[in-house]
């Protein structure tokens, strides 16, 4: 069975929350996880499975009105890494975002992250480094790709 990706219900974020720890480990990345964010861009936060029941990956995201499609929190399940899902998400995402009008895909993350920012130039993105980003001495990584993606 392939990997099937569907717009992320409420039951399913709460779902993630309930295993929090496999999809981020030690890290608590629930304050990322808003429920008003999957209530009001349905099209744009999805989930996926390999099988029926359990969310092996999701992504939280929404379309601008400047036409970036934001990667706001993305996340694979400990069990299912390194099988494709990721990517599946991100093409998903990229795909539904573009059909809101997103010329451009952009996500953000820690500068200290390496393994997000080598994931995303996996994937084409570019990726800078931005002083004060997250505030006055808080740098971020900026990853940006065009849209759309093939």
């Amino acid at each position: 069975m392939g990997i099937l990706v569907e717009p992320m219900t409420v039951s399913d974020l709460a779902d993630v929350l309930d295993d929090h720890a496999r999809f981020w480990g030690e890290r608590d990345m629930r304050f990322l996880h808003l429920t008003a964010l999957v209530q009001e861009f349905g099209e744009t936060c999805l989930t996926a499975r390999r099988s029926v029941g359990q969310i092996d990956g999701y992504l939280i995201g929404f379309t601008t009105p400047r036409g970036v499609g934001y990667i706001h929190a993305a996340a694979v399940r400990d069990t299912a890494r390194l099988g494709g899902v990721a990517g599946t998400l991100y093409r998903a995402f990229a795909r539904a975002a573009a059909a809101q009008g997103a010329t451009t895909a952009k996500a953000i993350t820690s500068v200290a992250n390496s393994g997000s920012v080598g994931f995303h130039r996996r994937l084409g993105f570019d990726a800078e480094r931005a002083e004060d980003y997250d505030g006055r001495g808080k740098p971020m990584m900026v990853m940006t790709r065009p849209l759309p993606w093939n």
